[in-house]
């Protein structure tokens, strides 16, 4: 598998996580010199690619990354909360940059 060449953000605009997910994309993209995509409400992108529940159905917003031979992989498809049931950007980053490290490891 070939290095991430652009993060894929599929998200709402108006969906309540959109602006946490696009601040995560950002920053990632920044620190590892990274192309950002957005796709609106792409849901068959994320059926083929992203992750979807035990009916098939794709949920908003994931983001994923797109490999230099074209393959996508996901980067963080949910947001994980801390002890107090509140989202955790800094371990949601932390875990999307491990993923991103591993590829170019590969």
């Amino acid at each position: 598998m070939g290095k991430i060449s652009k993060l894929i953000l599929v998200t709402e605009s108006k969906h309540p996580l959109h602006k946490y997910f696009m601040k995560l994309a950002e920053r990632l993209a920044k620190e590892f010199n990274l192309e950002k995509e957005i796709r609106y409400e792409d849901y068959m992108f994320l059926i083929e690619h992203g992750d979807t529940n035990e009916l098939g159905m794709a949920w908003l917003p994931q983001l994923l990354a797109q490999t230099d031979d074209g393959k996508i992989v996901k980067v963080l498809t949910k947001p994980n909360l801390n002890e107090k049931g509140y989202l955790d950007e800094e371990r949601d980053y932390k875990l999307a940059v491990e993923v991103i490290k591993s590829m170019e490891k590969e």
